[in-house]
């Protein structure tokens, strides 16, 4: 079954529509003239670290601790996201890093 033009081209304004809503409404709802309700700046710091923890969570649950190689991809990209982090503060090249890392030591090292 395929979906018509005219269906792709709603479909992607909508979606269009959608993302520009979610990106103007913080500018709307939390103008320069008035401060941030306290819930919304707790919010703010609490949730980047929670994002990241489920994030690691959602990464090392299905790793065989177990069997050969017992995780040893994950725990040395995990080192080296937080070396990284600890050394640059840069969320995008630790992440970026890591994943590097992982990639080339599952797909060679431990091929």
């Amino acid at each position: 079954m395929s979906i018509g033009a005219a269906q792709q081209i709603f479909l992607v304004g909508v979606l269009a529509a959608a993302t520009a809503l979610t990106r103007f409404a913080p500018f709307w709802l939390f103008p320069k003239e008035r401060p941030v309700p306290k819930a919304i700046s707790y919010l703010g710091k609490v949730l980047p670290g929670a994002a990241m923890g489920l994030l690691v969570v959602y990464c090392l649950k299905d790793v065989e601790w177990m069997a050969p190689p017992h995780g040893a991809a994950e725990i040395l990209a995990v080192a080296a996201v937080v070396a990284l982090h600890c050394w640059k503060r840069n969320t995008l090249l630790s992440v970026g890093g890591g994943t590097v890392l992982y990639m080339l030591l599952v797909q060679g090292v431990f091929a």
